[in-house]
């Protein structure tokens, strides 16, 4: 079906047509937006599998990989596809970093929403109705435009089903998350298994991070008998961490980071250090545990409170 454009309003993913759709939606959420959506039903039953990508507007390697995934040839498939590739235009437009900048929010903290809360709030509500429909979901990610980051994935804690997605998308290392108010939280208080995968950083989309998001997910549909094409084996066991420490800038200056994303660290090692504007020290960044980069802002501007690394402790 050729593209379309059309109201807020979820198409009904048990009745679709075989073959794509393509669609430009208009959700009511109180700024203009218009999504893309790309639906893709297979001539043989399957499930439902949700992406998203977009989340964070400048995470582009997410967005690359989703659209390729839109454009699979749906007589591979078994089931239905929905690909949202740029789930938060104003992010994506403004080349916002964390923040939304209707509203000033982080939509991945803000599900499940609110129908009348504000923008992003209202945005994953929207979300929302759309994973209600679903059996499997999967959230694209990667560095922001100031992250440098070593590909992994999240999942939600205390859910096996999800862990075992989690390891057929086959990055490096995975890491269970207890979190409350992220994308895969919400799905999985829905029952759906749901996994966050991230790859790329600094504003790029380079083939290998793209790649990796995209067989990745190629590997989860093949797990759930949807995809019928090649066999994409996974090309290292993952990783299981048992933690992610995250640590914080304590004033604002300059930043200098001293060690790079997919660096193993020692607990007490300096991973960087804080001058103020006139080049004097201000303090040491110390790992605050043995363990591995799994991103690092590498930004010369840094804001008190914002984050500078986060590391992956208790690999096995």
């Amino acid at each position: 079906m050729a593209g379309q454009e059309g109201r807020g309003g979820i198409p009904d993913l048990k009745h679709l047509p075989t073959g794509a759709t393509r669609l430009l939606l208009e959700p009511e959420l109180g700024h203009p937006v218009r999504i893309p959506v790309h639906l893709l039903r297979g001539e043989r039953p399957g499930p439902r599998l949700l992406i998203t990508a977009g989340v964070h507007g400048a995470e582009y390697a997410s967005i690359a990989a989703a659209n390729q995934l839109a454009r699979l040839d749906p007589s591979q498939l078994s089931g239905t596809l929905a690909v949202l590739p740029v789930v938060n235009p104003p992010s994506f437009f403004a080349r916002s970093i964390y923040l939304n900048p209707v509203d000033g929010q982080n939509l991945n903290r803000m599900f499940p929403g609110d129908p009348s809360g504000s923008f992003a709030s209202r945005l994953a509500h929207w979300l929302g109705g759309w994973m209600s429909q679903a059996d499997a979901y999967l959230d694209l990610h990667g560095g922001d435009l100031i992250e440098q980051l070593t590909p992994f994935a999240l999942y939600p804690a205390g859910q096996p089903a999800s862990a075992e997605l989690a390891g057929a998308f086959g990055l490096p290392w995975m890491l269970a998350d207890s979190g409350t108010t992220m994308s895969v939280a919400a799905a999985s208080r829905l029952g759906l298994p749901a996994v966050l995968a991230e790859a790329g950083g600094n504003g790029l989309w380079p083939e290998a991070a793209v790649s990796a998001l995209y067989q990745g997910t190629l590997r989860v549909m093949a797990k759930l008998g949807m995809w019928s094409g090649p066999a994409l084996a996974v090309p290292t066991p993952p990783r299981q961490l048992s933690s992610f420490a995250w640590l914080r800038a304590e004033a604002a200056g300059f930043w200098h980071p001293a060690v790079q994303a997919g660096d193993q660290v020692e607990k007490g090692q300096t991973i960087g250090y804080l001058t103020d504007l006139l080049g004097e020290p201000v303090s040491q960044a110390l790992s605050p545990e043995a363990g591995v980069v799994l991103f690092i802002v590498t930004s010369l501007a840094m804001n008190a409170n914002d984050p500078l690394v986060g590391i992956g402790t208790g690999s096995r």
